[in-house]
């Protein structure tokens, strides 16, 4: 997801105010692997931020990586993309959402669709289930983007 340039710094403005809000340290690692996210056309696996803080100058170990990835998920900045391992920015942090994602098979490209009533629809079906609902994973719906398609 290719974000311009304001949206890119607004997404940082937001990510600092919801870590002040939750009293959590947003760290110059932290920082750096969320603007990465931010920054990238598609979703990323760890190996990849590590590659690119690597061309930073750093060199972090892949354990610190995915540290920084669980503090950016459980402050809701980021969502993990549990079919292919990698991560995206969420749209909208200050808002506790339920959703899916829209992955093209080609191109590699993420957009998070959040729709309450998709939501809803997943909390009735698995409590009629007999489901009770722990740690979110939006699920993925894989097809072809516009752009792939043509459309």
């Amino acid at each position: 997801m290719q974000h311009g340039k304001s949206g890119r710094k607004a997404m940082m403005r937001r990510a600092e105010s919801v870590c002040r809000d939750h009293g959590a340290r947003f760290t110059a690692l932290r920082r750096r692997v969320f603007e990465l996210i931010v920054e990238a056309d598609q979703p990323l696996t760890a190996y990849e931020l590590l590659a690119r803080l690597a061309s930073d100058g750093g060199n972090p170990a892949p354990p610190t990586v995915y540290r920084a990835l669980e503090f950016l998920q459980e402050h809701g900045l980021v969502h993990r993309l549990a079919s292919q391992s990698r991560w995206v920015v969420c749209d909208h942090p200050d808002d506790p959402h339920g959703g899916l994602f829209l992955v093209c098979s080609s191109c590699g490209r993420a957009v998070e669709w959040a729709d309450e009533t998709v939501a809803s629809a997943v909390q009735t079906s698995a409590h009629a289930a007999g489901f009770r609902l722990g740690h979110e994973i939006l699920p993925e719906v894989e097809g072809l983007c516009g752009q792939c398609h043509g459309g």
